[in-house]
């Protein structure tokens, strides 16, 4: 009657009444589904909130099942043994139906099983906690909250499991399975083994005592310890009370279409932590929703939607950035030294709260980067293009071509601030090497010095013909401190290098290279190219993350630096100088840059990181423990001013460490620098060539100077001031490097040096004296105050290395070096094995203790 009626009417249309339509449409999919035409698909039945409600029903019936089961058995068991030789029999046929078995449990045989394996087998009495778990989850999907939340009852649920079978089976002591099960009679069997029986009561009464401290919060032990009444959460959660829904304005017109709703009310349930999305339909007020005849329910058949809020976080603790020292530097305004002290004396020195990220510029809190007015402002106005000039360059190269039949298709000029490079496209059919063998001729009709030849320019199909402008300009430091490029860097070692031909700044990234060979001749600039590298380093990173190793055999070159001995300065334990100008403490010092080379990587293989990178990030993160010997490991830039002289006095005693170290000290952050003024084959050997792929350039002399530099020519077509090229292996760039005076970098160097320090320079481990006392002179009368407590270390940690008692008893190299020796002596630990660890002769300390008596050295 009613589809006759919406027949006749059209239904759909604008004039059918609301109510017939929505008839028709529940009439029309009730046939489809009847007929097996449209069958909800798995995935729309597990939408189905109804589909949970079934879930939560059966896991009531079963939860009930469970106890009924449990508590017949527990009652029988008591007095009858007729199910407990069924459960035992192990046969299929009492499954048959045509046994005629017949258990006294309530829930059969099915209920006999469960039972006797969950209560009689594990948990005894404990298991009942099983029934109430499953009821609390059916609860929670039947009607969408239980009687608990559900993290809280199964933590509850583990302990109550593993400690009251354990409980009941000590207190009924009973030599088979009996009110705790067979967990609790086989876990107190072994405590009692461990303990005996007072020490199993004592650690049972401790355990539970604790569990209801820390997770209940008793009142109790409340009053002796009321910090714990904020600081432990508590198990309940509060439900946050939920704003009444806005209102939806619908159109009768729009039932056909798909509902899209304006508002939404958000239903918190804390308990799952989640957030449902429910829709609502009334009118455009501000009055409550209310159920009524004018009002229908828009059923949406797409599925609810659950949006994760994000995890609880408690509000942060007071961030050191609070304080006025801990502000990021502002190089606009300069301060006194008076005010970095004052400043220095207000902010906190220690790390707040384990839960933050380690921070190793905390460590030296009220360290300000220098600022860039400490560097000089030359006037340097950059010159007007003369076009005459270029203009007139131009056709003396095309002329010179001409000359020897070689034609320009085009030609075009890039001014740097050095030279300008010409980039010329030839006629097809031209040698390039004819052009690259024009080299002098160029220079000859220019009247110019230092023309070079790129044929081709890599990446471009073009011929780069280089020429000095008869005004170079300078390219002050002070101007590529203060540019964007450099403030933005985000490199782990950035170095500056100079200006490009096209005037773009050139950094890099030292730890990429990752060592750096500079060579020129006297007087072209590679000290102040180095002051560059430093400086710029200065500029970038902190104290805590950067360490500088100076060597310098003339003994001027890097004395300057001598005032960062404290805040950037590694040097050999002693009272030795920062600046390494003695050939014997060059090897020395060398030799202890391997020893904590090989540390490092120690301490890299204990953390399982490939690099300082991932070590240092893992260690900021706090997944490294400090009482396991793990630190945060600095930069270690190693600079040697001049390496030939070094090479002529010491030789194959300074290249063996170097080579070492160029080959593997990437890893583990340690960096090297050579320069020399003497680019020869007997000092830049081919184990130095092979491991150093980044090089500098200056002006050199000789062809054969710039090859064995470089392994191309150019460096003697330079023009000297500054002028260079760099090689990072797979191009050759050509620029000028800034120019920075001594008094500018004293400037910075005192800036740094009035600061407040770490206290002294960064210690390397010591080498042992070639002379020293080895562990066959060993007296026990002249034992070292530290042998018994260096003893229970190696053998409580089963590592018999020098550094772990070096970092355990925060001592030097040289005495954790004597103390091993002595310990070898003495029997203690094994011989030497090369990189590797002693072997530690002792398992135990008691052990230890009492050897330590027989040699009577502990009474």
């Amino acid at each position: 009657m009613v589809l006759n009626k919406i027949k006749s009417n059209s239904a759909g249309k604008k004039g059918a009444s609301k109510e017939v339509q929505e008839e028709y449409l529940e009439n029309s999919a009730n046939n489809k589904r009847l007929k097996g035409e449209d069958m909800p698909t798995m995935k729309e039945v597990m939408a189905d909130p109804r589909f949970f409600q079934f879930l939560g029903l059966s896991l009531l019936l079963l939860s009930l099942f469970v106890f009924l089961s449990f508590v017949s058995f527990w009652f029988n068991f008591l007095g009858k043994s007729y199910d407990y030789a069924l459960v035992t029999d192990g046969s299929w046929q009492l499954f048959s139906i045509e046994q005629e078995v017949y258990p006294y449990n309530f829930m059969g045989l099915f209920g006999a099983y469960v039972s006797h394996f969950l209560v009689y087998k594990l948990f005894g009495l404990s298991a009942f906690i099983f029934p109430v778990l499953m009821a609390n989850f059916g609860l929670k999907l039947f009607r969408g909250k239980g009687f608990a939340s559900f993290s809280f009852l199964t933590k509850l649920t583990t302990f109550l499991l593993l400690w009251g079978s354990s409980f009941l089976a000590y207190v009924s002591m009973t030599d088979y399975f009996g009110p705790g099960g067979g967990f609790g009679f086989v876990m107190v069997t072994w405590l009692q083994h461990l303990m005996g029986g007072i020490g199993t009561l004592f650690f049972l009464l401790v355990s539970g005592l604790a569990f209801g401290l820390f997770y209940f919060r008793l009142p109790f032990f409340l009053r002796f310890f009321p910090s714990l009444a904020t600081s432990v959460p508590s198990p309940e959660k509060t439900v946050s009370p939920v704003s009444t829904p806005e209102p939806i304005p619908m159109e009768e017109e729009d039932f056909e279409t798909e509902a899209r709703p304006s508002h939404s009310s958000l239903e918190t349930n804390m308990e799952d932590d989640s957030f449902v999305i429910t829709l609502a339909k009334g009118e455009e007020d501000d009055t409550p929703v209310v159920a009524d005849d004018d009002m229908k329910l828009i059923t949406i058949d797409t599925p609810p939607t659950y949006i994760t809020p994000p995890p609880f976080l408690p509000p942060p603790p007071s961030s050191p950035s609070s304080e006025p020292d801990s502000l990021v530097l502002e190089i606009n305004t300069p301060s006194t030294e008076a005010d970095l002290m004052d400043d220095s004396e207000s902010k906190p020195t220690t790390h707040i709260g384990i839960d933050e990220p380690y921070d190793p510029r905390l460590d030296l809190p009220s360290y300000r980067f220098p600022l860039d007015t400490l560097l000089k402002e030359y006037d340097v106005s950059k010159s007007e293009i003369n076009t005459a000039e270029l203009q007139n360059s131009k056709n003396m190269i095309v002329d010179t071509l001409k000359n020897y039949q070689i034609g320009i298709k085009e030609i075009k000029a890039t001014i740097g601030p050095t030279v300008t490079l010409y980039e010329i496209i030839p006629e097809s059919g031209i040698r390039i090497s004819k052009i690259k063998s024009l080299e002098d001729d160029i220079a000859l009709s220019l009247a110019a010095l230092g023309i070079r030849i790129i044929a081709p320019i890599p990446g471009k199909g073009t011929i780069g013909i280089e020429v000095p402008n008869k005004n170079p300009e300078m390219v002050p430091m002070s101007s590529v401190i203060k540019s964007k490029k450099f403030r933005d860097c985000t490199f782990e070692l950035p170095v500056i290098l100079g200006k490009t031909i096209s005037n773009e700044l050139y950094i890099a990234d030292l730890s990429k290279m990752p060592h750096l060979l500079v060579a020129g001749a006297t007087g072209q600039g590679k000290s102040v190219g180095l002051n560059c590298l430093i400086v710029s380093l200065l500029y970038k990173k902190h104290p805590t993350e950067l360490k500088f190793v100076l060597i310098d055999p003339k003994k001027v070159e890097l004395s300057l630096y001598n005032k960062l001995k404290n805040h950037f300065l590694a040097k050999l334990p002693g009272d030795g100088e920062a600046i390494i100008t003695d050939t014997n403490q060059v090897k020395d010092t060398l030799n202890s840059l391997c020893i904590e080379m090989d540390n490092r990587y120690d301490m890299l293989k204990e953390a399982g990181c490939r690099n300082i990178i991932e070590y240092n990030q893992k260690f900021k993160s706090r997944r490294l423990n400090p009482d396991k010997g793990h630190m945060y490991l600095p930069y270690i830039v190693t600079i040697i001013d001049e390496v030939a002289d070094l090479m002529m006095t010491a030789g194959r005693e300074v290249e063996t460490p170097i080579a070492r170290l160029a080959q593997l000290a990437r890893a583990v952050g340690i960096h090297v620098i050579l320069a020399t003024q003497r680019p020869s084959v007997n000092i830049i050997t081919g184990t130095i060539k092979a491991n150093f792929p980044a090089r500098i350039a200056f002006r050199v002399s000789a062809k054969i100077d710039s090859r064995t530099i470089l392994d191309n020519n150019g460096a003697d077509q330079l023009i000297g001031k500054g002028d260079m090229l760099f090689y990072s292996g797979n191009e050759l760039i050509r620029l000028q490097c800034p120019f920075i005076d001594t008094p500018e970098a004293d400037a910075v160097v005192d800036f740094i040096g009035d600061q407040r320090s770490l206290g002294g320079p960064f210690l390397l481990p010591d080498v042992p004296s070639e002379n020293g006392d080895g562990p066959g002179s060993f007296d026990m009368s002249d034992r070292d105050e530290l042998f018994e407590e260096a003893a229970r270390i190696l053998v409580e940690t089963q590592q018999g290395s020098t550094s772990m008692i070096q970092r355990k008893l925060k001592i030097g190299f040289n005495r954790a070096g004597r103390l091993i020796d002595q310990l070898e002596a003495a029997g203690i630990v094994g011989p030497a094995k090369g990189s590797k660890a002693r072997e530690v002769l002792f398992s135990d300390l008691n052990g230890l203790e009492q050897y330590l008596r027989e040699i009577h050295i502990q009474r």
